[in-house]
């Protein structure tokens, strides 16, 4: 279970480093970096919690995820709204 989980994680970290060096724009480069590797350490947390030694320990690692999916989102929308502010559009098909 906890392998399972910690290889989904990582699946998820991979996807999101692919989407962060194909994607066309910040925008879509933010989308695809911020759900991903949420996601992924979401997984990853779970299964480390999953094989942790105590209720303590597993509580801290699902804590680490939850400041991080708070931080992930505030950065993303900081530099998303940067971006917009400096008249960077959307990719749009040619």
């Amino acid at each position: 279970m906890a392998l399972a989980l910690i290889l989904g994680g990582v699946f998820f970290f991979l996807a999101g480093t692919v989407g962060l060096l194909r994607f066309p724009d910040v925008y879509t480069r933010l989308h695809a970096l911020t759900k991903a590797d949420c996601l992924g350490l979401g997984l990853l947390a779970l299964g480390l919690a999953v094989e942790a030694e105590s209720l303590a320990a597993a509580l801290r690692l699902l804590l680490t995820w939850g400041l991080v999916l708070v931080a992930s989102a505030t950065s993303a929308h900081l530099v998303a709204r940067g971006a917009a502010a400096r008249g960077l559009a959307p990719w749009g098909r040619p």
